[in-house]
């Protein structure tokens, strides 16, 4: 799916599955989200706005690990953490100066409200055009936006595993970087950057590498998800096809990061 536009809405998992996904999953997320932080890391370290923000929407905020992040750089910034899952928020709240349950496709914000938005790892379960629509509104002239999200590349082991099992959706569809350009130059963005880089995790096993993913709620796909679970033959045949995969360091996750600037 490029560019996450309305037509390709019916190919994202459905809002209350995904909230309902991450619900579940904060008390375990600070504890597996090894990538969401590393990419955090990345976002903040090319992210190098003119004058230094005061105020920032942290848009998809999770446990608060971004506000963190932001803060250790600019000690006074004014964090407003949103987020859908409230159970994320209830730990966001520590680190946040305000936290928002919304969506971030709708913000219930006024508009030209902040000098930046910052969005790590979440607009990949969005309508791209709907969330930057939202980002530019409640940005004030000349502020900067800072995102990142996954590329086509993410997970590919994990398809390539089960391509020959099933014909079920088992990763969601991730956008190129053209496309992600193309959304934020339909929202009237300006001075457009992007970066791209590959991130592997490496874990013993299948079963703790598919662990992981679930516990920072990454498991929602959209239609054509398996609805039932495989056999016991079909199982081992995907395990034996991961396992052409491994590596000295264990059977490798992908993730295919994307990084987005630009001005409003």
């Amino acid at each position: 799916v490029s560019g996450r536009t309305s037509s390709a809405m019916s190919l994202l998992p459905a809002k209350p599955r995904v909230r309902e996904s991450f619900e579940r999953a904060a008390a375990s997320y600070d504890a597996a989200a090894i990538v969401q932080r590393q990419v955090g890391e990345y976002l903040l370290a090319k992210f190098d706005p003119h004058p230094a923000p005061t105020d920032l929407l942290d848009a998809g905020c999770g446990t608060g690990y971004g506000a963190r992040l932001l803060r250790a750089r600019w000690p006074l910034l004014h964090v407003t953490a949103v987020d859908f899952a409230v159970a994320m928020l209830a730990t966001a709240r520590r680190d946040a100066d305000l936290c928002l349950a919304a969506d971030i496709e709708a913000l219930p914000c006024r508009d030209e409200t902040f000098a930046a938005w910052w969005s790590n790892l979440t607009v990949q379960w969005c309508d791209f055009d709907q969330v930057l629509g939202e980002a530019r509104r409640v940005l004030r002239p000349g502020g900067r936006l800072a995102m990142s999200t996954l590329g086509p590349d993410t997970f590919d082991e994990l398809r390539q595993a089960f391509a020959g099992v099933d014909r079920h959706r088992h990763t969601l569809s991730f956008s190129e970087p053209a496309a992600i350009g193309a959304a934020l130059t339909r929202a009237g963005f300006a001075d457009i950057r992007l970066h791209r880089q590959t991130i592997s995790v490496h874990y013993p096993d299948l079963k703790t590498l598919l662990r992981a993913v679930k516990a920072i709620g990454a498991n929602s796909v959209g239609d054509g998800a398996r609805s039932g679970m495989l056999g016991r033959n079909a199982w081992q045949r995907v395990q034996a096809a991961y396992e052409k995969h491994r590596t000295s360091a264990g059977l490798p996750a992908r993730y295919d990061v994307i990084l987005a600037y630009a001005r409003k």
